[in-house]
């Protein structure tokens, strides 16, 4: 069984920042890749960033390069999503997911469908 657990989410003002984690472990994940997704209020999930089972390369959405930040360690099997300039646009419900399956070093994903596990989310509320 694996499990995938966000935390961090909160409420906070408009020019400000959080930092969310997300804790992957179960006795059949070894290594995987990450990425973060959110879902806004009335919206469909969309892809946030991204990064590579190595932590090498990463990827963002157009709205969120520049502010926030992926990365991860994996000697304490964590992925780390600063979030900064925070504005209400991005409130939402944070996913962590995860991608154990066909992965190499270098490769990140940006589809939901190339994600085999997923969190419960967080929820990050930006107020101005």
């Amino acid at each position: 069984q694996v499990h995938v657990a966000e935390s961090g989410g909160g409420p906070v003002l408009a020019g400000g920042f959080l930092r969310l984690s997300c804790a992957a472990s179960g006795r059949t994940l070894r290594s995987y890749a990450a990425g973060w997704f959110r879902q806004a209020p009335g919206r469909e999930r969309e892809f946030v960033a991204a990064i590579s089972w190595s932590g090498t390369n990463t990827y963002y959405a157009d709205s969120v390069k520049g502010r926030f930040t992926v990365s991860r360690d994996n000697a304490k099997n964590t992925v780390t999503l600063q979030m900064n300039s925070l504005t209400p646009e991005d409130t939402a419900v944070y996913y962590c997911a995860a991608r154990s399956r066909d992965i190499d070093y270098l490769t990140f994903y940006v589809g939901e469908g190339q994600y085999d596990y997923w969190g419960q989310g967080t929820h990050v509320t930006v107020s101005s």
